[in-house]
């Protein structure tokens, strides 16, 4: 990928971080990114295309923020997981784009091939570690479970309804639940 491309994705996310889905306006990102409108149009084709490469791009972000550094299933799923709430930058931006573009997808249907595709590829990712981690468990399932509380418990935490001590220990929690 072009690092002028990587440079608007960046400042898409920022805007999207900021100002929200509905707040992203192509004259705003062109001026946070330091580019011309017609550049990004040439990129992205149109606002939709903005919005399925900055979910490509913040789920990748993300894959790069949970890297695990254990050859144990068990720890390697509590890292990927816990990595996800985290208080940095990198992170909380991520993720709060990551929520703005999903309940986006509601009013924008656009979106919901990519977000189907990360989503799943993040399920099994998860289901991956939990089949290895506990081989007798519905692995899938457990997976949904999970990353569906990774996703409520990140919003929590970003809109101040819970601190992120508290949403790591319920995470860990249900980890210790699912895994048995």
């Amino acid at each position: 990928m072009s690092e002028r491309r990587i440079q608007m994705l960046e400042a898409t996310v920022r805007v999207i971080a900021q100002d929200g889905v509905r707040g992203l306006r192509v004259e705003k990102l062109a001026a946070e990114a330091g580019v011309s409108t017609a550049l990004i149009y040439y990129h992205f084709k149109d606002r939709a295309g903005i919005l399925r490469a900055a979910l490509e791009h913040v789920n990748h972000r993300a894959q790069t923020c949970t890297d695990t550094t254990s050859d144990d299933p068990r720890t390697q799923l509590e890292q990927m997981l816990l990595g996800e709430l985290q208080d940095t930058g990198v992170v909380r931006e991520t993720s709060v784009v990551w929520g703005e573009l999903r309940a986006s997808a509601a009013f924008h249907e656009e979106l919901r091939p990519t977000l189907l595709a990360t989503t799943n590829t993040w399920n099994a990712d998860v289901a991956a570690l939990v089949r290895q981690a506990n081989p007798g468990l519905d692995a899938l399932a457990a997976a949904e479970r999970l990353t569906a509380l990774v996703e409520g418990l990140s919003e929590r935490w970003h809109s101040g309804s819970l601190t992120l001590e508290r949403a790591r220990e319920l995470l860990a929690g249900a980890i210790g639940r699912e895994l048995g």
